[in-house]
């Protein structure tokens, strides 16, 4: 099955996305897509795959993230930005609300975030800490906010928030990727204490309003960019008094940047990128899971040297 692809990337987050709108296929034939099509070693490669879906009465369209393993997400906020840029040419519209796979949220086009950079502006949440509602057994009926989880094995104090996907958020004076990538993969096994997993997040304070985010993602592993870890990250930062409700935070990550502030009220906003690199068509054999005989039409050469400004500007910031 042959089909029209975009390469996109919203805080250096990564991922092939299709107009789906006029395609019928099956939850597994999706998940086969995605795992042909985000494969590393594939001809497209990507942290998971992106669908922009037909709207209803209250949404002007829909987004489905499935990440690299194939299974579905409830939200990609870096994601959701590259599908929004897509729905709002698709329908002509610069404001929207979006559902995704147990939530809505609301999208804009906002400013360019730096010359040639596209720029979205997205409100998600309410962020929950009923954890249990993941479902998981943290050892505690309480929100979980800056305490130690006794099954992560691990003298580590976390914050459990859903954005609305589950993040276990934990402040680090320094990154320790081998630490981190430890952690993420007990997540990942999906123990009896956590049967649908969740994203675990590294995240230093830098001062100034800035914040820097690493995350292993469920169903990915170590990423350079997580949109949902990064606004999880923002208010698990305002809970515990790190950084105040309200104000705009400056959150980098390895791909990049965005800006993020949280409500009291527990709502989410970001401004961040919707970079395209480039578009093109690929054929699928979806009982193979195998991706092939890519043709690329168009190269975004500009907004790909605009973005490398930006991330650059992240990296010595």
């Amino acid at each position: 099955m042959r089909f029209e692809i975009v390469k996109c990337h919203g805080s250096g987050n990564d991922f092939p996305l299709i107009d789906a709108r006029g395609i019928v296929l099956s939850d597994d034939e999706w998940a086969a897509v995605a795992r042909a099509l985000a494969d590393r070693r594939g001809p497209v490669g990507g942290d998971g795959l992106l669908l922009l879906l037909p709207g209803s009465d209250d949404a002007a369209f829909a987004m489905s993230m499935r990440n690299s393993d194939g299974s579905e997400a409830e939200t990609c906020l870096n994601g959701l930005r590259c599908v929004a840029r897509m729905g709002f040419a698709a329908t002509g519209v610069a404001a929207a609300v979006v559902t995704l796979k147990t939530s809505i949220a609301r999208v804009e086009r906002a400013d360019d975030v730096a010359a040639g950079v596209y720029g979205v502006r997205e409100t998600a949440g309410p962020a929950s800490l009923d954890s249990a509602a993941w479902p998981a057994d943290l050892g505690t009926d309480a929100p979980v906010i800056d305490a130690v989880i006794p099954a992560m094995h691990s003298d580590r104090r976390f914050t459990a928030v859903a954005m609305p996907n589950p993040h276990l958020v934990t402040f680090v004076d320094a990154i320790d990727e081998h630490e981190l990538v430890a952690l993420g993969e007990r997540c990942e096994a999906a123990p009896p204490w956590l049967p649908r997993r969740a994203n675990v997040s590294f995240v230093r304070v830098l001062g100034s309003g800035r914040l820097f985010v690493r995350t292993f993602e469920r169903g990915v592993g170590l990423t350079d960019s997580c949109g949902s870890a990064m606004a999880a990250s923002t208010y698990a930062a305002c809970l515990s008094g790190r950084m105040a409700f309200g104000d705009e935070l400056m959150v980098l990550n390895r791909g990049g940047l965005v800006k993020a502030s949280a409500s009291a009220e527990a709502m989410v906003t970001i401004v961040g990128n919707a970079t395209w690199e480039w578009q093109g068509s690929i054929e699928v054999d979806l009982a193979r899971e195998i991706a092939g005989a890519l043709t690329v039409t168009r190269h975004f050469n500009d907004e790909i040297a605009a973005w490398a400004a930006v991330a650059e500007a992240a990296r010595v910031a």
